[in-house]
């Protein structure tokens, strides 16, 4: 009968220094997606590093000076939607509320979110559109990558063995964003297709960001570029037509599969409903 080794570390020097004894070992922040593996038997885990006593990874900084906000990996998704961490990054609290149920939202980390980095990730498409970077540290240092940097592939991150997701940077806007999914039902589903739309209204642009449609987060650059040259930022002003070639450059820019929660062709079709919407809302003046 095997036996699985279980360390809880209350510092981040502790946590470094014993991912640096054992780097292969699996990192367990609130468990929500990891518990569900092994108790299935789809993963096995010789040795877990607890981090969710850390108070390092537990807290959040607001920078007003830089209209930045820092997420400690710790941080779940019920401090997302709630007050004041909402009223920054309202995409963000969005998703959040859309993670499975209150209990797994009480357990549920930001971090645990980039760790799993599964393309249906509700947080992922808004930390996409946000631009926001992923801090990493080791027993050897701590560098910090790029969201589209840090998303490889499907369940794939540039995370190296030994070391840890510490937190994320978002810059904070004041222009229109939103995040929206669809399901298989109304409530405690993984996103079949989702968006986040983030709109800049200092540059006068807009990001868009697509999940569960790709093996990774797919933004869509042409899309943005087009309502960057036809939206009128001044008065929430955009013609129907732009609203219709915005949907369509979204769909062009998926590359969904069929598999048993969808089909590719509705998944298609879908985001480009999701995104045609949310710029209907980003600019809502006819």
């Amino acid at each position: 009968m095997s036996t699985t080794s279980v360390t809880v570390p209350r510092t981040l020097a502790d946590a470094l220094r014993v991912l640096a004894d054992a780097p292969e070992a699996t990192v367990l922040a609130g468990g929500t997606d990891l518990m569900v593996e092994l108790n299935g038997g789809h993963r096995q885990a010789s040795n877990v590093v607890v981090v969710n006593r850390i108070g390092e990874l537990c807290s959040w900084q607001h920078d007003p000076d830089l209209g930045t906000l820092h997420l400690g990996a710790g941080i779940t998704y019920t401090e997302i939607e709630q007050s004041p961490i909402a009223a920054w990054v309202p995409a963000l609290a969005q998703a959040a509320r859309t993670v499975g149920s209150p209990q797994i939202r009480h357990a549920a980390t930001i971090g645990g979110n980039l760790g799993t980095c599964s393309p249906a990730g509700d947080g992922l498409p808004v930390l996409s559109a946000l631009e926001a970077v992923v801090h990493l540290a080791s027993a050897v240092g701590e560098r910090t990558l790029p969201f589209a940097e840090f998303m490889v592939g499907p369940k794939r991150t540039a995370r190296q063995p030994g070391e840890l997701i510490t937190g994320v940077t978002v810059p904070i806007f004041t222009g229109w964003q939103g995040y929206s999914k669809v399901g298989v039902r109304n409530a405690m589903v993984i996103a079949v297709a989702s968006s986040s739309l983030v709109v800049d209204d200092r540059q006068r642009q807009v990001r868009l960001a697509l999940g569960s449609v790709g093996p990774v987060i797919i933004r869509c650059p042409e899309a943005e570029a087009l309502v960057a040259a036809e939206g009128d930022f001044a008065t929430g002003r955009i013609r129907a037509t732009v609203v219709a070639q915005f949907a369509e450059l979204a769909r062009r820019a998926a590359r969904p599969i069929d598999d048993h929660r969808s089909t590719a062709e509705y998944r298609r079709h879908a985001v480009g409903v999701l995104a045609a919407r949310q710029l209907r809302r980003a600019f809502p003046n006819d």
